[in-house]
């Protein structure tokens, strides 16, 4: 399926954002965030959403959580194709029982990471500066707002625990690319295809029709792994990750679902 683009982070095209700046007091000091109707809305586009492996858990009770077949990257599916977000009312209201990735509720503030070795580009690592960015076309973005970026020349406590929060997502994903790298040490990764059920104008089933296809752990190959291996695994604190993803699989026929109410609301051209 289509990559959502949350991989390795840099000031080019990021998912969501348009226009990214560093955040600073000489440009932002008069700038924060009020209050707008529908400030999810963004995600109308979006139909696959970043996850990190500390939000399994949570996200296996809404939604399929699969693996980008280039970057690994964790996925939500909220969507079967751009364009349709299953979560979404036509008004761009966020379904209020589905949990939100830390991808989005991190928005309209980007962590850029800012290597502290110099010379050839490196692996992250843990002194690495965080360099915080707004996306500065952000809707809830204002000139007045309810929450300003700056108190006085400092940033405001507001800024400051969204700051904390881009720090904590930066650690989330090195843990994510972390369990991404055990997945592929032990070759558990499988490509699966994603096809949509069909019938026949008499009712009969019909092929299903083939939209895409998407990486996913493997219940042959993580069943066939030794004893030792899988009791590493275990220790390593990875194996209630790995069931959460196979547990959220079984939602593939609630995203078609959903999918099928808006195609049939959606008037014909």
């Amino acid at each position: 399926m289509t990559t959502a683009g949350g991989g390795q982070q840099t000031l080019g095209k990021i998912l969501f954002y348009n226009q990214l700046e560093p955040l600073s007091y000489e440009k932002h000091k008069g700038l924060g965030v009020s209050q707008v109707s529908n400030p999810f809305s963004f995600l109308a586009d979006t139909h696959l959403v970043p996850l990190t492996v500390d939000e399994f858990g949570l996200a296996a009770v809404g939604y399929p959580i699969i693996f980008d077949t280039q970057s690994k990257t964790p996925l939500a599916v909220m969507g079967l194709r751009p364009g349709m977000n299953v979560f979404l009312g036509a008004d761009g209201s966020l379904d209020p029982e589905v949990y939100l990735p830390a991808f989005a509720r991190r928005y309209p503030f980007l962590p850029i990471i800012a290597p502290s070795g110099q010379g050839q580009a490196q692996a992250p690592s843990a002194d690495d500066r965080v360099l915080v960015c707004i996306d500065r076309a952000a809707k809830m973005l204002s000139t007045t707002p309810e929450l300003p970026f700056f108190e006085g020349d400092k940033p405001s406590r507001y800024t400051q625990e969204a700051i904390q929060f881009c720090r904590e997502f930066d650690m989330l994903g090195r843990r994510t690319q972390e369990f991404v790298k055990l997945m592929e040490q032990h070759d558990l990764f499988e490509l699966t295809p994603l096809a949509l059920p069909r019938a026949k104008a008499d009712g009969t089933p019909d092929q299903p029709q083939k939209i895409g296809e998407y990486l996913r752990i493997s219940d042959a190959k993580l069943n066939a792994l030794p004893k030792d291996t899988y009791l590493e695994l275990r220790d390593k604190g990875v194996s209630a990750v790995m069931h959460a993803h196979l547990l959220s699989l079984g939602l593939w026929p609630k995203i078609l679902s959903r999918a099928a109410r808006i195609q049939a609301a959606t008037p014909l051209a």
